[in-house]
């Protein structure tokens, strides 16, 4: 569900991204939506649990916790990415 209500984000993103900020907005855009996403991943808890108890699953290591989110994040990203590229290059193309 969390990939689904993203990708609607990166979608009206990248709708409405203006067109003059070009690479630097697009790449700024992305770096939004993956951050949102493992920040959300990483507050949800390992499988719905508390972070306390997904930390006992990471023997308390926070950055093995946040690591294995952001791989977690990463894989699931491509629904996300796709939906904000395909409108922003539409509109690239129809400018000319």
């Amino acid at each position: 569900m969390l990939v689904i209500a993203i990708s609607v984000v990166g979608g009206v993103l990248g709708a409405c991204l203006p067109l003059r900020w070009g690479l630097i907005g697009f790449l700024s855009s992305v770096f939004l939506l993956f951050a949102l996403q493992a920040g959300i991943n990483v507050a949800g808890g390992f499988a719905g649990a508390s972070i306390e108890e997904s930390l006992l699953l990471f023997n308390g290591s926070y950055l093995s916790y946040l690591g294995f989110n952001l791989q977690i994040t990463y894989r699931a990203f491509t629904g996300p990415i796709l939906a904000l590229t395909i409108p922003f290059i539409f509109r690239l193309f129809r400018r000319d």
